[in-house]
């Protein structure tokens, strides 16, 4: 009988360790994604070319030749033509990759940081500590985004700091909304119950078992906000709040270009381009985690 049970429950031992864990679910699940793969592709590529960028530009992105103003798309020697002060186009916008993924992933990673912060402790506190500190992030809720870097920035002034200063706490508010809400129905698990009832202090039921389940969903969100960041960026750089010439960012670069617009319209949108495709690649990024993440599918 004994021998009956065991053959029994061989099998489902096996298939127990062989079922695979939740990481490896969503590594699949995200490989299934062709969307997510595409833009997990194009960010990849992003990246490198703000790494490599410098040294694989064709030309000087500082060099500027008034001979040369404004030369259209597909000129002798300059593939995507030449800017209001004849600087190669192509260079610029490979250099300045640098600068504009640094502008838009910075102040996510600082308010990811500090917003994960602030919501755990007031979802994990609670009462009068959760109250304080949610209605001070609530304040912030108040104005648009927008209209918020844009105040901070100008009290603060135009630069590269006072711009990741700015965006970083306009960032907060929401990442540590996220984290509190999560933070909050976790609070209320079984296994959080038993692991207080146990004599675990708040700091060690927090780090084994809160942020774990916290900060998937968290990171993911604030992924989804690199796009934002980065137009945000180019808005304040744009309106002379964010990086300074002749640096070449692609917001600033946009702000130069805008009085080429009638005479070389696809020349002056270029760097808006760059921004298109690079915010669009970030949202398919952040859904397929989001999609590959959700353990109800």
């Amino acid at each position: 009988m004994n021998d009956i049970a065991l053959s029994a429950a061989a099998p489902a031992a096996a298939a127990f360790e062989r079922s695979p864990g939740y990481w490896q679910t969503v590594g699949r699940r995200f490989l299934r994604d062709p969307v997510a793969l595409a833009a997990a592709a194009v960010v990849l590529l992003l990246l490198l070319l703000a790494v490599f960028g410098p040294w694989l530009a064709p030309a000087d992105p500082y060099q500027a030749s008034m001979l040369k103003r404004l030369k259209p798309i597909g000129f002798e020697g300059h593939p995507l033509g030449t800017d209001e002060l004849g600087r190669d186009m192509l260079s610029r916008l490979m250099v300045g990759a640098r600068l504009s993924l640094f502008m838009g992933i910075t102040p996510v990673v600082c308010a990811f940081v500090l917003g994960s912060v602030i919501g755990i402790t007031a979802g994990y506190a609670g009462g009068a500590l959760n109250t304080v500190l949610m209605r001070t992030i609530d304040v912030f809720y108040a104005f648009p985004s927008v209209l918020l870097a844009i105040a901070l920035s100008g009290a603060l002034g135009a630069g590269i700091t006072n711009s990741l200063i700015s965006l970083t706490i306009v960032f907060i508010p929401p990442i540590a909304r996220v984290a509190e809400s999560v933070t909050t129905q976790i609070r209320g698990r079984e296994f959080v119950d038993a692991a207080r009832a146990s004599g675990a202090n708040a700091f060690t039921i927090v780090r084994v078992h809160v942020l774990g389940n916290v900060l998937g969903p968290v990171f993911v969100y604030a992924t989804s906000l690199i796009a934002v960041s980065m137009i945000l960026a180019s808005g304040l750089s744009f309106l002379g709040l964010g990086v300074k010439p002749p640096e070449p960012e692609w917001g600033l670069m946009l702000n130069t270009l805008r009085t080429a617009i009638y005479l070389q319209p696809w020349l002056a949108a270029l760097p808006g381009v760059m921004i298109f495709i690079t915010s669009i690649a970030f949202n398919g990024l952040a859904d397929g985690l989001r999609t590959a993440m959700d353990i109800k599918q």
